[in-house]
């Protein structure tokens, strides 16, 4: 069942009828609006408007409908920081703005506000499901930017893209302390000062 739901996910199956994402966009208006473990599969079968069977059929439990929506958010998540990453002219910017759009992406997504805020204990595990793959996912795409920044340099950029995510994970599970991080121009310069320092080339 759950390489069924990645294939899907991840476009390999689609959803030609749309009631994957009917259920999917019902199941994440209610873990918004009621946190993760409140929600039953009955409250998103009523306001998707379907059967509880349905939902069983297509997901499996209400745990795998969870990671199927996850997945869904982390596909948009990623698409985001892709965007702000895509054509910058050094490996440098990549880190600076690829830093800048996950932190703000996260912090204002939705979901994750209302997990942290309500549920911060249930972050991480969902962060680690199928072996990490949203970790993985979000590193490779990264690390891909990097790449295109400095083609052929043997730079271990998987590594400093891993690095700067479980920052940015830090940053969001434990708000306060001695930075400063409260909008894009500081998270910015933050990253320009410390983050780069990674890298271990400078210049494009």
């Amino acid at each position: 069942m759950t390489a069924d739901l990645l294939a899907r996910l991840a476009g390999g199956a689609g959803d030609p009828d749309g009631l994957d994402t009917r259920i999917l966009d019902a199941a994440l208006a209610e873990f918004e609006t009621y946190g993760l473990r409140r929600v039953s599969v009955e409250d998103v079968a009523k306001r998707g408007g379907v059967a509880r069977t349905t939902i069983y059929r297509r997901f499996g439990s209400k745990d795998q409908l969870l990671q199927a929506v996850i997945l869904r958010e982390c596909r948009r998540f990623l698409g985001g920081i892709s965007a702000a990453t895509e054509g910058l002219p050094t490996a440098e910017d990549a880190v600076v703005e690829g830093f800048v759009a996950g932190l703000r992406g996260a912090r204002t997504h939705p979901l994750l506000a209302r997990v942290l805020e309500s549920e911060p204990e249930a972050f991480l595990p969902q962060l680690s499901m199928n072996g990490g793959a949203v970790m993985l996912a979000a590193r490779d795409i990264l690390a891909d930017r990097l790449r295109r920044a400095r083609p052929g340099d043997g730079e271990d950029y998987a590594t400093v893209a891993e690095v700067l995510l479980r920052v940015a994970v830090s940053v969001l599970l434990i708000p306060g302390g001695g930075l400063a991080l409260d909008d894009d121009a500081a998270v910015r310069a933050f990253a320009r000062e410390h983050l780069t320092r990674m890298l271990h080339r400078t210049g494009g």
